[in-house]
């Protein structure tokens, strides 16, 4: 079987990928710790043995999931933070970023969400470093602010970065358990409010 998959390199790729994406609503439906490798390759429509080859447990296909995503969004910050624009518009962008990536794939980041970066005890611990750099990078743009009198100085851009980067969360878990409504015009005015309300604390 190894032998067959290595042949062709894109059709590799393209399985590893079925497979995560497989895995992806496997998780959301019934939760990365109720479900079953097997539960994994019947939705991908695959052999048992071929999600092994590609990951060796299914702490590793969450792990993957997780770093996949959590990276483009760390590289999305970073881009955003370049551009000559005011720390509020930074923020409105960064916040539009994650509210939309939940928006086109909201089994996704409800995978990211309750079983990663909520998971104190498990995953969240294993990734902590990787969770506290994108507060990190959302501390700079504050501080950056500070230097520069658009925010006031007297408030901790740590302290900050994890209110706004918490209320963001916050909301996507409102809308995972349907405690929030959901539509168009709901993910707009969330994007608003949040960015309104933590700025407005940091306005001087």
């Amino acid at each position: 079987m190894a032998g067959r998959v290595g042949r062709s390199p894109q059709a590799a790729a393209e399985k590893r990928r079925l497979i995560l994406d497989a895995a992806v609503r496997v998780f959301a439906r019934q939760g990365f710790h109720t479900c079953r490798v097997s539960d994994i390759a019947d939705e991908a429509g695959v052999a048992y043995g071929l999600v092994y080859h590609y990951f060796r447990s299914k702490d590793e296909v969450l792990d993957t999931l997780f770093l996949e995503r959590w990276n483009v969004m760390l590289d999305a910050i970073r881009e955003v933070d370049t551009q000559d624009i005011t720390a509020r518009r930074k923020l409105e962008a960064i916040a539009g970023f994650i509210v939309d990536s939940y928006r086109h794939d909201p089994d996704l980041m409800k995978v990211i969400i309750v079983e990663v970066t909520r998971a104190a005890n498990s995953f969240g611990q294993t990734h902590l470093a990787k969770i506290t750099e994108a507060y990190n990078l959302i501390g700079a743009v504050v501080e950056k602010a500070q230097v520069a009198g658009e925010f006031r100085s007297d408030i901790s851009p740590q302290f900050a970065a994890m209110a706004f980067y918490g209320a963001i969360e916050q909301v996507l878990t409102g809308w995972i358990f349907d405690s929030l409504p959901q539509s168009a015009g709901g993910f707009d005015e969330a994007k608003r409010l949040i960015v309104e309300t933590i700025c407005s604390g940091l306005d001087r």
